[in-house]
């Protein structure tokens, strides 16, 4: 618990009530991997609190993936009772869809569960959802894969706050053949190697126009 700083006694009521919660829900539900439990604090709740603190201004959240709730639930923990603030989680699996959903409700945050696939979520009408701030993801996929699955909120406006670990920086090569970004590095408190990177303006890139063609008669 000491590795989150700032924050209220509210805050911290619930971050220990979530993580009561988790531990009863853990031994039929296998939210998060048993090895990781001694370091629950440090491992899970800090880690996921780093994606609020990289865009601490975002107060409408998407999380992909949010699994256990790391760090969707986290997020929206630390927006606390703030105006406007959702967070909104997806999560295929059915049973770690219902301990997401018991949590909000105990606990009475600002959290909307969609037991859906990322893709299904993603050709939804974009006001179904209404604004996002952010876009989250912890421990899902690769970024050039990210990007796709994220790709309507993040071409859109939004910005992706994305936990990565040593290869970040081979990822962010790889994802650069495809695609234009902005990108803003924080290395991580909870592990040296990893990061937790803020992407804004993303773009696909547009391919490369061919010489050869351009060279041929009557090529426009």
């Amino acid at each position: 618990m000491a590795a989150i700083h700032s924050i209220d006694d509210r805050a911290r009521g619930r971050l220990e009530a979530y993580a009561a919660l988790l531990r009863r829900w853990q031994p039929v539900k296998n939210l998060v991997a048993p090895s990781t439990l001694p370091d629950l604090w440090r491992r899970h709740m800090a880690d996921a609190a780093q994606a609020f603190a990289a865009a601490p201004d975002a107060r409408r959240w998407l999380d992909l993936g949010s699994g256990a709730g790391f760090p969707g639930l986290v997020t929206a923990i630390l927006l606390g009772d703030e105006a406007d603030a959702m967070v909104t989680l997806v999560e295929a699996n059915g049973r770690k869809a219902a301990f997401l959903s018991t949590v909000a409700r105990e606990l009475r945050l600002p959290i909307r569960v969609l037991n859906e696939r990322i893709e299904s979520v993603a050709e939804r009408p974009a006001e179904d959802l209404g604004r996002i701030d952010a876009v989250s993801a912890r421990a899902l996929a690769d970024l050039g894969r990210l990007f796709e699955l994220a790709e309507p909120w993040l071409t859109g406006g939004s910005r992706g706050v994305f936990h990565k670990g040593q290869d970040f920086a081979s990822e962010c090569d790889a994802a650069t053949q495809s695609w234009v970004f902005d990108l803003v590095e924080h290395q991580s408190r909870i592990d040296g190697d990893g990061r937790i990177l803020v992407v804004s303006g993303l773009k696909r890139r547009l391919p490369e126009p061919d010489p050869a063609r351009s060279m041929r008669p009557g090529a426009r």
